[in-house]
Parts: C-alpha cells; sequence; structure tokens
C-alpha cells in the first residue's frame, strides 16, 4: 500500500527532483512509444516519472496547434519588475479511499538546468505538473514523462512559451494513441495541468479538472478552469462536436471534457463517421500572468483536492501552515490529509508552489470608520429629555 504512493519521487513528498533528468536533445529519433511499450516489455508496469529516458518522436515535430489563452483580468498598479521569485516546492499524494494509484505529479524548480539548456533570459525557470489517471495509471505518467520533452525540444521554446505548452500537450496525446496500438494495455486517459515560471512569468496549461490556484497577498487567483461537461462553453463545444452530456457526464461515460488519452472510449476523440475531432480534446486553455512581490505561493492540485476545498479556503489553509513552518512540503501534506479528513472520496495529490523565501506575511485589516446614528425612537427619547430640561 505504501509502495502505491510513490509518485514522482523515490520518497513521497520530496521537494526535488530526485535526480537530475536525462537531455532529451541527447536522443536519437526513435519512436517514443516503441520505447514506452519496451519498457513495459521488460517490467509490465510504469518506472517513477523522474527516471524514463525521453525520446525524441520525429513525426509529430510540425504539430500544428491553434493558440488559446485566457489572460486573466486582474492589473499591477505600479511597476514591480524588480521582483525576482524564489521557488521552493514540496508535493504529497495519497491513495485515498481509491483502490489504485493512478495520480502523478512533477515539480522541477531549475527547469532549464535540469534539461541541459542556456538560460537564454534572465531570471529563474521551473515547471511543475499534476495528472490526474482513470482507468489505469498508464496515461498519467505517459504524459508526466513527455510533456516536459516535448516542450524543452520545441524550437520556439522558451520564445513562444503559450504555444509551445499547448503543442507539447497535443504531441503528448498523439504519442500515447502510438503507445496504444502497439500495447492495448496501455488504455486509460488523464487530465492534466502543467505550470511554467520563467523569470516573472507564470504560464499554466490546463486539460481537465485539476487546477492552479495563486495566492496574492492571501486572495485567491484562479489560474485554471475546470472543463466539466456541464459548463456552458464546454457543452456548447460538445454538442457543436456530435458529442452529448448525459447526468453530467460527456458521453453519459467521462465526468471532464477535456484529456489525455481515452482512445479506447468509443466516440469521444472521433466522430461518427470516424473523422477526427471528437467531443474529448486535449488541447489546453491557457492563462498567465506577471508574479509580483504580493505573489506568495501556488497551490496545484488534483480534483481529490477541490472536491472538498474552494479555492480560497485551500489558500488560508495553506497560508497558515506556511506562516507556522515556510515548508511547501509539509504544507503540501497537510493540504492532502486535510482533504481526506473532509471526507474526498479519491486520490488526492497536491503541489505548493513558494515564490518568497520568508513566510507570507500577517494580513493587517484596516480599520473602518464607524458611522453612529440616532433611530429614529432615540431621537424622540432625546427630544423628550431636552424639552424636559426647559420646564
Amino acid at each position: 500500500m505504501e509502495e502505491t504512493r510513490r509518485i514522482s519521487d523515490p520518497e513521497n513528498g520530496s521537494s526535488s527532483y530526485g535526480g537530475k533528468p536525462p537531455n532529451p536533445l541527447s536522443f536519437s529519433s526513435s519512436s517514443a512509444a516503441a520505447v514506452y511499450k519496451q519498457s513495459f516489455d521488460s517490467e509490465r508496469s510504469l518506472a517513477p516519472c523522474n527516471k524514463r529516458s525521453l525520446v525524441r518522436h520525429s513525426s509529430l515535430v510540425k504539430t500544428k496547434v491553434s493558440d488559446i489563452s485566457v489572460e486573466n483580468e486582474f492589473t499591477i498598479e505600479k511597476n514591480k519588475s524588480e521582483f525576482v521569485p524564489a521557488m521552493r516546492s514540496g508535493a504529497w499524494s495519497d491513495i485515498g479511499s481509491r483502490s489504485s494509484m493512478e495520480d502523478a505529479y512533477l515539480c522541477v524548480d531549475n527547469f532549464m538546468d535540469s534539461f541541459g539548456l542556456l538560460n537564454s533570459e534572465a531570471g529563474p525557470s521551473a515547471f511543475y505538473g499534476v495528472f490526474d489517471g482513470h482507468g489505469g495509471k498508464h496515461a498519467a505518467d505517459f504524459a508526466c514523462h513527455h510533456i516536459p520533452r516535448y516542450i524543452v525540444e520545441d524550437q520556439e521554446f522558451p520564445s513562444e512559451i503559450n504555444k509551445v505548452l499547448s503543442s507539447a500537450f497535443l504531441q503528448t496525446d498523439t504519442a500515447f494513441l502510438e503507445a496504444c496500438s502497439l500495447d492495448g494495455s496501455l488504455a486509460s486517459g488523464t487530465t492534466a495541468l502543467a505550470a511554467i515560471l520563467f523569470g516573472r512569468s507564470l504560464v499554466v496549461a490546463n486539460a481537465g479538472d485539476c487546477r492552479a490556484v495563486l495566492s496574492r497577498q492571501g486572495k485567491a487567483i484562479e489560474m485554471s478552469r475546470d472543463h466539466k461537461p456541464m459548463s456552458s462553453k464546454e457543452r456548447r463545444r460538445i454538442e457543436a462536436s456530435g458529442g452529448y452530456v448525459f447526468d453530467g457526464y460527456l458521453n453519459g461515460q467521462l465526468n471532464v471534457a477535456r484529456a489525455l488519452g481515452d482512445f479506447h472510449m468509443e466516440g469521444m476523440k472521433k466522430k461518427k463517421d470516424g473523422s477526427d475531432c471528437g467531443p474529448l480534446i486535449a488541447e489546453p486553455e491557457l492563462m498567465t500572468t506577471k508574479l509580483t512581490e504580493e505573489d506568495e505561493f501556488l497551490i496545484i492540485g488534483c480534483d481529490g483536492v477541490w472536491d472538498v476545498f474552494m479555492s480560497q479556503n485551500a489558500v488560508d489553509f495553506a497560508r497558515r501552515r506556511l506562516q507556522e513552518h515556510n515548508d511547501p512540503v509539509m504544507c503540501s501534506k497537510e493540504l492532502v490529509e486535510e482533504a481526506l479528513k473532509r471526507k474526498s472520496a479519491d486520490n488526492v495529490t497536491a503541489v505548493v508552489v513558494c515564490l518568497q523565501p520568508q513566510p507570507p506575511p500577517n494580513l493587517v485589516a484596516p480599520r473602518l470608520r464607524v458611522h453612529r446614528s440616532f433611530s429614529a425612537e432615540g431621537l424622540k427619547d432625546l427630544q423628550s429629555y431636552l424639552d424636559g430640561l426647559g420646564n
């Protein structure tokens, strides 16, 4: 039971990458799916996320994607370009009440250096991801291994981060289709959320119902939108593509509107006539913001967290814990444990990324000016008293 909780590191809750990952640019252009299948032939089980070699899939380099960008509407009132984030991350995962663990996560506090790339721009770089599998863990682990690889292989990274992130999701989805065609036992699906910090820029790509929430002076800023079939925007897209929503489920089968994998589910990623662009898509939505000294930490969690936490509630909880110990590993563990206490019925995974070296400060509520007034009855009593003084 304890072994099933080891997701992306040899030990749960590790705040490091667990060893320097391989340089994806040093491998040949052999098929990623074939390499993935070969690993299953030898062990029939997925290795930890940070242990697999990343192999270039040459047929997918020119994948054409459309840019989806959902910009946050909050504004910065003053110039804070001098702020430099100081990333420290931690993660924790628990099988919860489920019979198997299907979540995966990845924390890389120095993304460019870890993959052997030169940081061409000033400022730190980092990658964080949470992958919530369903129908098995194969798709979640596959996405955990391959999304960062496609990012660093893209010639437009880091100059076009939004475009690169969208492309990485779609390339991973296509590569997993090839892997499943070689080994049908891999059939499964996963939601995916990836966050990249580059300098002061935070970019979040999401497909599914994982969620990222930024704490800005204690206020919860949602950096992703849950893709549920009942969402009006997703429902319109689903119905336009020939799908339908029944009892809150996509085609009566899946409770998310976007995911990677799930090619084994009939009518999900193909229309009834066999053509592509079915109701279930892997294309992520993006949200971006520029970080300032007001930004304290980022929480990324699977839906096992958000089933029992509202975004502001999670920020308040994590903020209090970080004020006590300023440890992102302990904070992520406490978030997971609290979710289980609140009867989360799913696997639960949380990643906490601190953006400051010091703990969040205490917030001083402004003193409100109290306006006092007399009621009509009070004024009448006062008038009677004054009239009595004149007699």
